[in-house]
């Protein structure tokens, strides 16, 4: 018998359907409004514990509401003031409050380790998508090496359809220190380990706007190292991928903000492909203006935001690791217009 079976013979259908289908807003993180398998794996399996913890405290709240209620002292009962007949003890009672918990944990170990197993033992499908992570503090690296695409704090992927399973495979590793990978709706969280390659999958069954965090604490900044996962059409991510991998476009208005770039340090930090601009330390640039965000996704990407966070980025991320340029300006105002065309 198959644990979304156990959950559905457990819980009533109306129980069922005000978990997981209750409206919540666009790129919610809750864990009760699953979109992909590893996250539809999970929520069965919270509901089942949910409802035998639930059941276990509804008995044992009662029986001491009732022991309350049934043998409170009352100044007018007859013999008050004696001691009552003791009891020393009963096998079967005891017998029962031993038995049945322990039944009851190894059924939830069973179902947790089901779950585990079947979570990471998935067979990798041939169509899967390989996507390496790394995690910086504080922002994320998404590497495709079949695509030869290199991205930042915005990870992409195909949606999956009742004809085609499409899962993403992501191999995770740390540049710095420990991290953990963890979008709610779409799996279960991996930590990221220095030294160490830990592996996931995830899939999404629509398409849509999927947030998540960094969920293990990592520094100063760690509250604001935040994920967006964008679930395409086929036909839309391969779009994506052909976009990506075009190098930076070349716009003639803006060649002076270009010198400025690769005339300051920009370039030790950042790469923009297709110029002197080959920096590992930071966020590939290269088709920054296609993104939404900026500063790992703390704030939207417009050129107020862009404009201010390459003059003072702790103005957005206190703590951030990228220095305050001191640009002057004219500098700083041709800059963001040089960045804000790298689409």
């Amino acid at each position: 018998m198959s644990l979304e079976t156990i959950v559905s013979s457990t819980l009533s259908p109306h129980m069922l359907s005000a978990f997981a289908g209750f409206v919540l807003p666009p790129g919610s993180t809750s864990i009760f409004n699953p979109a992909g398998t590893p996250a539809h794996s999970i929520f069965s399996l919270s509901m089942l514990v949910l409802s035998i913890t639930g059941g276990v405290f509804v008995v044992v709240g009662g029986l001491l509401l009732y022991a309350l209620l049934r043998y409170r002292h009352r100044t007018n009962d007859p013999g008050s003031n004696e001691e009552p007949q003791q009891i020393y003890g009963s096998t079967q009672i005891e017998l029962s409050w031993t038995v049945i918990p322990v039944l009851i944990v190894v059924m939830l170990f069973l179902a947790t380790a089901r779950i585990i197993f079947a979570t990471q033992d998935a067979p990798k499908p041939q169509n899967a998508l390989d996507v390496t992570v790394v995690g910086h503090q504080f922002w994320w690296e998404f590497r495709y090496p079949k695509f030869g695409v290199v991205t930042a704090n915005e990870l992409h992927i195909p949606a999956s359809d009742a004809q085609t399973h499409t899962p993403a495979y992501l191999s995770m590793i740390s540049a710095d220190t420990d991290h953990s990978f963890w979008v709610p709706r779409l799996a279960g969280k991996t930590d990221v380990i220095p030294n160490r390659v830990n592996t996931m999958w995830i899939d999404a069954d629509t398409p849509g706007l999927y947030l998540g965090q960094c969920a293990q604490y990592c520094g100063l900044e760690h509250a604001k190292m935040l994920l967006r996962v964008y679930a395409q059409t086929p036909a839309d991510f391969a779009a994506w991928v052909a976009h990506q991998q075009q190098p930076a476009l070349e716009d003639p208005s803006v060649a002076e903000g270009r010198a400025v770039f690769e005339h300051n340090a920009c370039i030790s930090c950042h790469t923009v492909r297709g110029t002197v601009a080959t920096g590992t330390f930071g966020p590939d640039l290269t088709h920054l203006a296609s993104r939404d965000t900026i500063a790992s996704g703390s704030v939207p990407l417009t050129r107020d935001n862009l404009h201010e966070f390459i003059a003072n980025p702790a103005s957005f991320k206190p703590g951030v690791l990228m220095p305050p340029m001191h640009l002057n300006d004219h500098d700083l105002d041709l800059v963001t217009d040089y960045l804000m065309t790298l689409k």
